[in-house]
């Protein structure tokens, strides 16, 4: 940065400005472009099925010119059916560790692509809020078509706050909620100051004045703690103790609000991770058993 060569009032002032000036269209060009990064679709080709576990393609409409697509793998007839929702900027492919080993225990699957990610159309991702509507598209399906199955969902980041989200709630029988954020601006804080140091701090009010500007909603409205007294269902919640995306207290602060019954399974050394795949025997055991008393 250079300074003029000779300081007057007057050169001192526009020298100021011209740096004020600069800094702050910087920042705004930053904010809009880390905006479109944040919200620009995931769309991907998923690709073919698998030879060794058989599904079954499925198109779920959903409204006009959208429709969610996925995967049904059908279990033992009264054994129950899972709903599984993927994380944010992922797809179905995900959840697939989880789908077999629960398909295994007789239980029918369905893996679906939330809006904007995968083959399931979307101009924007929104943090949960139009991804809940395909998460109640999702389980009127299941009732629909197994009118006389239990129905659990296991939900990612972004997929347990859609679950969540979802206005009216989907009549579900159990829940399993992973690495969930009670508060978007919570969630929005912590990978800003994980990324950018105490400079995220500054930033933060931008960033979600833009989004809000941007999706055309209240960052309010994408806050799952908010919608969590209106569980009906049981609900498991699991998080890990070295997760700094979505901290521990942040698990129980959650776990303290949801209404009875409830669990709270803290993974020792597991930081922001696919839980299944960071320990998929302590996974397996402890979704299992729950799954198991409610449905």
């Amino acid at each position: 940065m250079r300074f003029p060569l000779k300081f007057t009032p007057k050169t001192l002032y526009r020298w100021l400005l011209i740096q004020i000036v600069s800094i702050l269209v910087a920042a705004a060009i930053g904010i809009v472009i880390l905006g479109e990064i944040l919200t620009g679709p995931a769309s991907t080709a998923v690709g073919s099925l698998m030879p060794d576990f058989p599904v079954e393609a499925v198109r779920i409409p959903a409204g006009q010119d959208h429709a969610v697509q996925g995967w049904l793998a059908n279990g033992v007839r009264g054994q129950g059916i899972v709903l599984l929702v993927h994380s944010i900027r992922s797809n179905r492919l995900e959840m697939l560790g989880r789908a077999r080993f629960l398909n295994e225990r007789g239980y029918s699957v369905l893996l679906i692509d939330l809006q904007a990610h995968g083959e399931t159309p979307g101009k924007r991702i929104t943090f949960g809020f139009l991804e809940s509507e395909d998460v109640k598209t999702a389980v009127t399906y299941l009732r629909n078509h197994y009118p006389h199955e239990k129905i659990a969902a296991i939900g990612v980041t972004l997929g347990a706050a859609a679950i969540l989200l979802a206005n009216p709630p989907p009549k579900l029988d159990a829940l399993v909620l992973e690495s969930l954020h009670p508060t978007f601006e919570q969630a929005v804080e912590n990978r800003l100051k994980l990324h950018l140091g105490e400079f995220g701090l500054w930033i933060k009010p931008l960033l979600l004045s833009y989004l809000s500007m941007l999706l055309d909603l209240s960052i309010e409205e994408l806050n799952p703690i908010d919608r969590i007294s209106n569980l009906t269902a049981p609900v498991l919640f699991i998080s890990g103790t070295h997760d700094r995306h979505t901290t521990q207290s942040e698990a129980e602060r959650l776990f303290n609000a949801a209404p009875q019954p409830k669990e709270l399974w803290i993974v020792p050394g597991a930081g922001h991770y696919n839980m299944h795949t960071y320990d998929s025997k302590s996974y397996e055991e402890r979704v299992s058993s729950f799954l198991d008393q409610y449905l």
